[in-house]
């Protein structure tokens, strides 16, 4: 009999893998190039970026744009810079962790126990996805200025905590990652809800978490705000950034620059949790 080679599948020839390395490279190189792009647009000089048709690589890269877009930031009204990036960190961090939270503990519930109205409860979730942020904006209005939210912070963190995707993921990941023998076992042993919770569940869902991290840090971080929030010195980042660019050409090269800082926070933190989101993609839609 041959032998098998070890990290390789026993019903694919070294044929398939090359042709399976070269479809994820193109792939790959195809969904790079809006990044690629983007970052050598931010170091181009106004001449390069005016040209026709335009080119991908810098030739002549300069630090210019980033710093004409402190300077602008700098002087650009009564709030400073760091207000606005205080404003951003603090709804992004906050709206994340009580999404986490809540998606997680929302999804326990639904995946281990079965109660009148569960099933009912999560096909609305799962219609909840359907609908898109532009079609609700006019009844969230409404809510908030009822609850007094408007121009507060609550305004944008609360709503974040009842995003739907974060539920459908945290429910759909717990039924095929965690046995209910174990979550048994540890009632037997004496465990109470909240130790199973925390103890046991949480730390088996570390890869859906991370997951739901990553797409709830890019709405949050991305959020403009200017639906709810008017007052100036509770404006986010990206309002002021995007304020700033839109100068017309002379800011052409700061709105490439405005580009590439809105997106380092989301860009980060994929970078160092994308080989979670595979194993949970994988793994919520998968049941036993």
């Amino acid at each position: 009999m041959k032998k098998i080679k070890a990290g390789r599948q026993p019903n694919r020839s070294v044929g398939g893998d090359v042709g399976v390395a070269i479809v994820l490279i193109l792939f790959g190189c195809f969904f790079a190039f809006p990044l690629v792009f983007a970052i050598n647009n931010s170091i181009k000089p106004l001449n390069e970026l005016f040209v026709f048709p335009p080119k991908l690589f810098v030739k002549n890269p300069t630090s210019d744009n980033f710093s004409d877009l402190f300077l602008l930031m700098s002087k650009s009204g009564v709030v400073t810079f760091s207000r606005y990036v205080f404003n951003s960190l603090f709804i992004t961090i906050v709206g994340t962790a009580g999404h986490i939270m809540v998606a997680s503990m929302a999804a326990y519930v639904l995946a281990k126990y079965r109660f009148p109205g569960s099933r009912l409860f999560f096909n609305m979730v799962t219609i909840a996805l359907m609908f898109s942020g532009y079609v609700l904006a006019i009844p969230n209005y409404l809510i908030m200025a009822k609850l007094g939210w408007v121009d507060t912070y609550l305004a944008i963190i609360i709503p974040a905590f009842a995003m739907p995707m974060g539920l459908f993921l945290m429910k759909q990941f717990m039924e095929s990652s965690i046995p209910d023998v174990l979550i048994e076992a540890a009632k037997i042993d004496g465990a109470k809800e909240g130790l199973i919770f925390f103890k046991i569940v949480m730390p088996l869902v570390k890869p859906a978490t991370l997951t739901l991290m990553i797409f709830s840090i890019q709405a949050l971080w991305n959020n403009v705000a200017t639906t709810y929030i008017y007052s100036e010195e509770k404006k986010t980042l990206p309002f002021a950034l995007k304020t700033v660019a839109a100068g017309g050409v002379a800011r052409t090269g700061v709105s490439a620059a405005t580009t590439v800082f809105v997106m380092i926070v989301p860009l980060v933190t994929f970078i160092f949790s994308q080989s979670n989101i595979v194993e949970t993609m994988a793994s919520s839609g998968i049941k036993e």
